[in-house]
C-alpha cells in the first residue's frame, strides 16, 4: 500500500517540501515580463524534453447517467431535464471507428458514475471492442478498488484520468451533496490505486473556477510530488480545466484569468520538466494556438462531450432520468441529442486542429502507443 497524500494535502499550504516551495513562488504575483520569461524557460524546458511534439486525442462519452449531485456538472443527477442515454458496445465501436477515421488512435472513453448503467464489466466489454484497432486506450470514470483497475488494464486500457475536481475539503463538501462522490479521500487516493492495478499513465488535475487558483495548483503541484515519488512505473500529465457553461447554469466560484493559466502552466512545466500538460477543447482556438509552443504536449480535438455526439449512435434511445428512474420522452425523432457535460470552446476539426500546430512548427502525434510494444519486451 502507498504512503497516503492525506497527510501533506492537509499540512499545506503552512508546511511545504523545497520543491514546492519552489513552485509556489513561481505562482507569486509576476510582472508582464516576468511572466514573458517563465514562458521562453517553459518553451526551452519542453522542447528539451518532448521535442516539438503534441499528442492528440478524442474523448468518447459512452453514457451521461449519474448517481452523483455535482454542482458544477451538466450530468449531475438532479438535473433532471436533461435527455441522457448509455450508449450499447455497438455504438461505441461506431463512435470509436469514426475517431480512427479521423486520424485519432487515442482515445479516452468518459462516463458519469452510475453502478446500474456504467459498471465495470460495460467497461471491459468496451475496451476489448476497441483494443484490437485503437492502440491507445484511456479511461475518466468513476472511482473504483485496485482489482477493478486492474480488469479494465487486462482488458486493453493503459491510462487513467481522474481529476480531485477542486483540493480545498470545504469547497468540495459544498460542491458535492450526494452520490458517491462526496467522499474526498476516497477520490484523493483514486491515482494509487489505479497505478496498483496497473496503468502505466495517469492523469490528475483539478478544476479551476471552484477555488482559490494559487492554492489549487500548489496542491495540484503537491499531490503530483507524492505520485512521482511513490507511483514512479507510471507516467503522469497535468491538466487545469476551466469551468465552461453546462446544463444547471452553475457560475464559476473564482476567476481563473487567462494570464493565470499561462503562469499556471509555465510553472509546472518549470518544476516538473517531464509531466505531460494537457490542453482541452474547454478553452477558445485563439488561446490554445498561443498555449501550445508553451508547454502543453497534449490535446483534445474535434470533441464533443455527450455520448454519441461523432456519430448520432444512441439517439433512439434518449430518455430522461428523474429520481433515478427512466422517463421516456415523446418524440426521440425531434429530442436532438443527449446532454453533453459542458460547452466546447474550439469546435476546430482534428485535422483543423493538427494543420494550426505544424503552421506553429509542431509535429502532431496520433499515434505513441500499442501493446505489442509490451509483448516484444516481454517475449
Amino acid at each position: 500500500m502507498q504512503t497516503s497524500f492525506i497527510s501533506t494535502l492537509d499540512a499545506l499550504p503552512a508546511r511545504k517540501t523545497p520543491l514546492m516551495e519552489r513552485f509556489a513562488a513561481l505562482l507569486e504575483p509576476k510582472a508582464p515580463a516576468q511572466v514573458e520569461a517563465m514562458a521562453r524557460e517553459s518553451q526551452i524546458i519542453t522542447r528539451r524534453n518532448f521535442g516539438r511534439t503534441m499528442r492528440l486525442f478524442a474523448p468518447l462519452y459512452v453514457s451521461n447517467e449519474c448517481v452523483n449531485n455535482c454542482s458544477y456538472c451538466g450530468f449531475s443527477r438532479d438535473n433532471n431535464a436533461i435527455l441522457r442515454v448509455t450508449l450499447t458496445v455497438e455504438h461505441v465501436v461506431r463512435e470509436a471507428r469514426h475517431l480512427v477515421a479521423q486520424g485519432f488512435r487515442s482515445i479516452l472513453l468518459v462516463a458519469g458514475e452510475h453502478p446500474r448503467f456504467v459498471s465495470d464489466g460495460y467497461l471491459e466489454e468496451c475496451i476489448r471492442a476497441l483494443r484490437d484497432f485503437v492502440p491507445s486506450i484511456s479511461i475518466e470514470v468513476g472511482p473504483m478498488e485496485a482489482p477493478e483497475y486492474a480488469r479494465m488494464v487486462r482488458a486493453g486500457a493503459e491510462g487513467l484520468v481522474v481529476y480531485q475536481e477542486t483540493y480545498d475539503r470545504a469547497v468540495y463538501e459544498q460542491m458535492h451533496t450526494a452520490g458517491p462522490k462526496k467522499d474526498f479521500d476516497w477520490r484523493l487516493a483514486c491515482p494509487e490505486r489505479g497505478y496498483e492495478g496497473g496503468f502505466r499513465r495517469i492523469g490528475v488535475g483539478a478544476l479551476f473556477g471552484l477555488g482559490d487558483w494559487r492554492l489549487e495548483a500548489l496542491r495540484l503541484a503537491a499531490h503530483l510530488e507524492h505520485l512521482y515519488k511513490h507511483c514512479w512505473k507510471s507516467t503522469f500529465t497535468v491538466s487545469f480545466p476551466r469551468l465552461r457553461p453546462a446544463a444547471g447554469g452553475f457560475a464559476p466560484m473564482t476567476d481563473f484569468p487567462d494570464w493565470a493559466l499561462v503562469q499556471t502552466i509555465c510553472a509546472f512545466r518549470i518544476t516538473f520538466p517531464e509531466v505531460g500538460v494537457v490542453l482541452s477543447t474547454r478553452e477558445s482556438a485563439p488561446l490554445r494556438d498561443a498555449l501550445a509552443p508553451l508547454g502543453v504536449t497534449t490535446m483534445s480535438a474535434g470533441s464533443h462531450t455527450e455520448p454519441g455526439g461523432y456519430t448520432g449512435a444512441g439517439n433512439d434511445d434518449l430518455h430522461l432520468t428523474v429520481r433515478g428512474r427512466r422517463v421516456e420522452i415523446e418524440s426521440k425523432e425531434e429530442a436532438g441529442r443527449a446532454e453533453g457535460q459542458f460547452g466546447v470552446a474550439d469546435e476546430r476539426s482534428a485535422h483543423g486542429v493538427a494543420e494550426m500546430l505544424r503552421e506553429r512548427g509542431l509535429d502532431p502525434v496520433w499515434k505513441d502507443w500499442d501493446a505489442s510494444i509490451l509483448a516484444t519486451m516481454m517475449a
